[in-house]
């Protein structure tokens, strides 16, 4: 395939989510919003499923991304902290740096890949680092 193949491949190398696994009943749970979410943006989805929530981590993470999160129904994101909560340009980064530390610590954690919308989308079935995900956003909007 060689270096730009895989350079432009938007194909993610991992093995499929097994469909009886508790990670992929949590993104069938949010499959509508995810949906919804793969239509609005045209980045690679990266998908932290965890029992009320799903985190997506989009774009190329840890690098160059954003977050959104799907919560009751609701797709959220960082420009939601902005609004919502009254973040500062600074205060945001801080939040994206600090988003950025747990996906590098959680680098070794095993990925799959499931579709959604006819995209492939990864799926990090991590109890750490949807912990501290949702402490990192936890904490901006109960300050």
């Amino acid at each position: 395939m060689g270096l730009f193949g895989n350079l432009f491949s938007s194909k993610p190398d991992f093995p499929a989510i097994d469909p009886a696994s508790v990670a992929a009943s949590r993104i069938a749970a949010v499959k509508a919003e995810l949906g919804e979410l793969a239509g609005q943006v045209k980045d690679q989805l990266e998908v932290v499923p965890s029992e009320h929530a799903a985190y997506v981590f989009i774009g190329k993470p840890p690098k160059n991304f954003g977050l959104a999160w799907i919560h009751d129904g609701k797709i959220s994101g960082l420009n939601t902290l902005v609004e919502e909560h009254g973040l500062k340009p600074l205060e945001v980064e801080k939040v994206v740096d600090q988003l950025r530390n747990a996906y590098e610590r959680n680098a070794d954690v095993s990925r799959f890949c499931t579709t959604v919308q006819d995209r492939d989308v990864v799926v990090t079935p991590s109890a750490r680092l949807e912990k501290e995900v949702h402490e990192i956003i936890d904490k901006v909007v109960h300050h």
